[in-house]
């Protein structure tokens, strides 16, 4: 009788853990659900017709010395959701300094910039911050990784700075490591990659929060024909899977073929609008 009721005791306990184990489970995957959906880019959320960025009568002056160098002269653009699009121009023609402005990095002296409707150059450091840390993407020429983290350690860390649901990380990381071709050398410090999956593993980090707009300057100027072609596959096939506009520089007349659109800059202004 001792035996049966310590067995009954055990075997209630055993039920009340299991109970307990498959609520915590039902909460776990529910609180994911929950994050994945805030994070989720509705494809309704951005008419295809209506600009994602509108840039008007932009200008841009640096005082050098004792003069004044206009580096921006009157810049007029738009850039729709989904697209890929190249500001192309001699070095010096004031594609970085743009780009700075789309990203909200720097303002303009005169014009508007138009984020999904906000008024990008009215908000202050931390309101672009803000808008930035959840919307924008960048890549830098010089790849800005940590030498000391894996690639998926660097990935990780770009959702942790985006304060990105950390239930998700591992998917979205793996899911980001393998759009740009890296699934099996995710584990491998920057210095034991070539520059190239370098290059990808940069890009793998710029969309891991789900941007709306990725920038890129220069993402092909360090690596040969072969390679900045094939960084230009992984753009095209970033744009149709995580639905996001790419507004890259460049001064590679062999890639612009891809290019939904292609603004050409001479001395701070569009020599073709």
């Amino acid at each position: 009788m001792i035996m049966s009721s310590t067995y009954i005791a055990w075997k209630n306990r055993g039920v009340r853990v299991v109970k307990l184990l498959e609520r915590m489970k039902s909460k776990r995957e529910s609180g994911t659900q929950k994050a994945s959906e805030s994070y989720k880019i509705d494809d309704n959320t951005l008419d295809p017709d209506t600009p994602l960025l509108r840039v008007h009568g932009v200008e841009r002056s640096f005082q050098v010395g004792h003069q004044k160098l206009h580096v921006l002269k009157g810049i007029h653009m738009e850039l729709l959701p989904n697209k890929l699009v190249m500001l192309r121009g001699r070095s010096g023609s004031g594609k970085t300094t743009l780009l700075n402005m789309l990203g909200g990095l720097d303002v303009p002296d005169q014009g508007e910039i138009l984020f999904m409707e906000q008024h990008l150059h009215t908000l202050n450091d931390d309101q672009r911050t803000q808008i930035r840390r959840k919307h924008i993407g960048f890549i830098f020429q010089a790849y800005a990784l940590m030498p000391l983290l894996s690639a998926y350690e660097n990935v990780e860390l770009a959702l942790r700075m985006a304060r990105y649901p950390r239930q998700l990380w591992k998917d979205r990381v793996t899911e980001c490591m393998e759009l740009v071709g890296l699934a099996k050398r995710m584990h491998h410090r920057p210095y034991e990659l070539s520059g190239g999956e370098q290059q990808r593993v940069a890009i793998a980090k710029a969309i891991a929060h789900r941007p709306f707009l990725l920038l890129a300057d220069e993402p092909t100027a360090e690596l040969d024909s072969q390679m900045g072609a094939h960084i230009m596959a992984v753009f095209k096939e970033i744009v149709a899977r995580e639905k996001l506009t790419i507004c890259m520089t460049t001064h590679d007349p062999t890639i612009l073929e891809v290019a939904d659109h292609v603004y050409e800059m001479v001395d701070g202004k569009f020599a073709n609008v």
